[in-house]
């Protein structure tokens, strides 16, 4: 008999507390909770790990070594799984030579129609392929771009050679290459670069028919400066050390490969047609113009390859991507792009019965395009599977067939099931999600006043339409629109055009020895304390120095190396995970060890390290909603939106001076309670001083804004202007917009769109 529940017994992974539970399958269930609560333990860590790990154990030892790792979770007993699909916000791949049509799979069926149809005929399909030799552009190999000198960034014109005009590692006064330029008499070693004339500066840099022309003309083997530093830098074989590697990050910038334009093909593969377009001109198109053009694609040969195109680019307009192009680079989509584009790739499955778990899949989305995803979630239920969603959305939680809350608090204070029920059921219920949702938000408030502006001039970065506009100083601005509206392209401009410090979502360390104790700088202090109430050395008390566990070396862990096998990570049996040796252990402060100051949370340690710049440093952890963190936690472990919030606090503490802050999406993975903290430390910084430019989907921050700046009206070539500036109240219905129509959906904020739910009496 097919089990119609996933069950678990005990789970105790990270902070739940043997939590119990039974999942319906075939069902659409949205995990809810604080940030911090255990919701994604429960769905990641504990549901997917064990199935991803149990299907794993099925291969031998060689595949499995190929295969993502799971670590087994911290559970009792779990039954009713089957295999996992897990997807996630993180971004896809850092590969150069990924873009949107390899990803879905849409670029191999495009070429197959080329290598058919194309005119003239070129031959197979991997000739337009830029990842084959027989298709790449030898100039670019196949990347679309080239590494060229940054040539402007090379002289400080106010300094002479003797003061160290050349910027470049080994060419100032004292360097290796010094002599080469100073000493040889073609130019004056002690006169600012400026009195130079231009011949001269020329020769200087690029020698040949420059140096020529000079009355005093170098030696016959003299190298201009960037010749001598592309052959250093660019033109060599060997393996470019870190130092080398930043040089040129320094001294370089990527240029359109002058050959093919940016396309990426070699010159017999990009000037073929098909319908009258290169497959450069196909790739550039929106997937929406894309698909209707393949539709007029005719011939039986060719039938099943133009359909399978037109089935993933339909896909991708379903899901809200219609906006892309196929050759857009992997490496600038968007956390919420990156999810849905790995969502595509699984709507033609004909796979069900499989588990299926997202990570707050409505993050990036503006509110009136949800409910394509909504309609998604639903229509991969309906084929037999079963879709966990961890998610915040109102509207996501309107359409699930169930909602499970994990809490009551986070950290510690988390990792109970505490509600489990219907959508209206929850709004009915004393919980956190619970009184979020039946609460009544105020109106909008008096905007504060200006000091000034921040002018974009002229912008016309990706789909902007030479876009001019003023975002006031001193107060807080949000950027919204739909997604692929402009809002990160105006944004960038800002940070282009004006000093401006960004606060994104990136990790803040690939250190797994990085915590926040570490990251506030607060971990000396720590040995200090320790050190002075027991009268020994600080040394002792770092994990990384004199006090670590010998046979950890203060990490806590083991990690073996299985070879062919799947490697395993152990707690160490010398220290049980506690990382210093017995003799350190045994000094304490106020009853602590420095292994149990890991353990607390920061909002535990503010009360109880007693040291004022102890609790000073860790005060602006907790204003930004991160006070369940433990202060031993590896900052590997942090999602993108406590990264972020990890960032803002380091900004609370570090503010001397009036400064731009600029924000991405701030309140991704925040619950509706979260929100408020996070508002309050926007308006701390305004309160400061400073200028808050907040590019945000999330209703409440809008609304809860100074100024407003709305793009669009659409995606990608439909958006690119702005539609409306100035105060979020005088923004009506009556501009006609997405955004205003959001803003007037009422107190909720969400107008949610059904998702026909099943009968819990239903078979799967």
């Amino acid at each position: 008999m097919v089990k119609r529940s996933i069950s678990i017994k005990g789970a105790r992974t990270n902070n739940l507390r043997s939590l119990d539970a039974e999942i319906p399958r075939n069902r659409l269930v949205v995990f809810a909770g604080l940030s911090g609560s255990g919701k994604s333990s429960l769905v990641f860590d504990t549901i997917a790990a064990e199935a991803g790990y149990q299907l794993n154990d099925t291969f031998p030892p060689f595949a499995r070594n190929r295969l993502p790792k799971w670590t087994r979770p911290d559970v009792e007993h779990i039954d009713g799984l089957s295999p996992v699909v897990v997807i996630d916000q993180r971004r896809i791949g850092g590969n150069a030579r990924s873009t949107v049509g390899t990803i879905t799979d849409a670029w191999t069926y495009l070429r197959l129609l080329y290598s058919r149809l194309s005119e003239p005929h070129v031959g197979e399909s991997n000739h337009f392929s830029f990842n084959d030799p027989a298709g790449m552009c030898p100039t670019c190999s196949g990347l679309g771009e080239v590494v060229a000198s940054a040539v402007d960034r090379f002289l400080d014109l106010d300094k002479s050679l003797q003061q160290g005009a050349i910027r470049l590692p080994g060419f100032g006064n004292g360097g290796y290459w010094y002599s080469q330029y100073a000493d040889i008499g073609a130019f004056s070693p002690d006169t600012p670069l400026r009195d130079w004339s231009q011949d001269e500066r020329d020769a200087l840099l690029y020698g040949g028919e420059a140096a020529a022309r000079l009355g005093r003309r170098p030696p016959k083997d003299y190298e201009g400066v960037v010749e001598r530093f592309e052959r250093i830098y660019l033109h060599t074989a060997d393996n470019v050390s870190e130092r080398k590697q930043e040089t040129i990050r320094r001294f370089t910038r990527s240029e359109v490969c002058p050959d093919c334009d940016g396309d990426r093909l070699n010159e017999r593969s990009r000037s073929a047609t098909v319908l009258g377009h290169t497959i450069g001109e196909m790739s550039r198109l929106e997937i929406t113009e894309l698909a209707g053009l393949i539709r007029g694609v005719d011939g039986p040969h060719v039938a099943p390859a133009a359909a399978a195109l037109v089935s993933r680019l339909d896909a991708m307009d379903a899901i809200g991507l219609g906006y892309l192009t196929l050759s857009r680079a992997t490496t600038t989509l968007s956390g919420g792009e990156s999810q849905r584009v790995k969502i595509v790739k699984h709507l033609g499955s004909s796979l069900t019965e499989m588990i299926y778990v997202f990570d707050e899949p409505t993050v990036g989305l503006h509110p009136t395009d949800v409910e394509s995803v909504t309609r998604l979630l639903g229509r991969l239920r309906d084929s037999g599977n079963s879709v966990l969603a961890v998610e915040h959305d109102p509207a996501v939680m309107a359409v699930a067939d169930q909602i499970v809350e994990v809490g009551p608090g986070a950290g510690a204070d988390g990792g109970r099931l505490v509600f489990q029920g219907t959508f209206e059921e929850l709004r009915r219920a004393d919980t956190h999600t619970g009184r979020a949702l039946s609460r009544r938000r105020s109106g909008g408030r008096t905007p504060r006043a200006a000091e000034g502006a921040i002018r974009i001039t002229g912008a016309t970065r990706n789909n902007l339409r030479r876009v001019t506009v003023d975002i006031p100083a001193g107060v807080m601005t949000v950027l919204t629109g739909v997604a692929g509206s402009g809002k990160s392209s105006l944004a960038a401009e800002l940070v282009e055009q004006h000093d401006v410090t960004v606060v994104d979502q990136r990790p803040v360390s690939t250190n797994r020895r990085s915590t926040p104790v570490t990251y506030t700088g607060i971990a000396p202090v720590i040995r200090k304390l320790f050190a002075r109430h027991n009268g020994v050395s600080a040394a002792l008390f770092s994990a990384n120095s004199e006090g670590a566990c010998p046979g950890c070396d203060g990490l806590g862990i083991i990690y073996t190396d299985l070879a062919f096998m799947d490697g395993q990570e152990v707690v160490c049996e010398a220290c049980q995970g506690r990382r210093f040796t017995p003799e350190v252990l045994a000094y304490t402060v106020d009853g602590l060890s420095i292994a149990d100051v890991d353990a607390l949370s920061i909002d535990q340690a503010v009360h109880r390290l007693p040291d004022k710049g102890i609790a000073g440093a860790l005060r602006h952890l907790s204003e930004v909603g991160l006070g369940y963190l433990r202060l031993g936690q590896s900052l590997t472990t942090l999602s993108g939106g406590e990264c972020q919030r990890l960032k803002i606090a380091k900004e609370l503490r570090d503010t001397d001076r009036p400064t731009v802050y600029l924000l991405d999406e701030p309140t991704t993975g925040l619950h509706p309670r979260d929100i408020d903290t996070l508002l309050h430390v926007l308006d701390t910084l305004v309160g400061q001083g400073h200028t808050v430019v907040v590019i945000e989907h999330n209703l409440d921050v809008v609304r809860h804004a100074d100024w407003l700046i709305d793009l669009g009206p659409g995606p990608g070539k439909h958006g690119g202007t702005i539609l409306y500036e100035g105060p979020v109240a005088g923004y009506t219905p009556d501009n006609g917009t997405p955004t205003a129509r959001a803003l007037a959906a009422g107190p909720d904020g969400f107008s949610p769109v059904p998702v026909p739910a099943r009968s819990p009496a239903s078979p799967g």
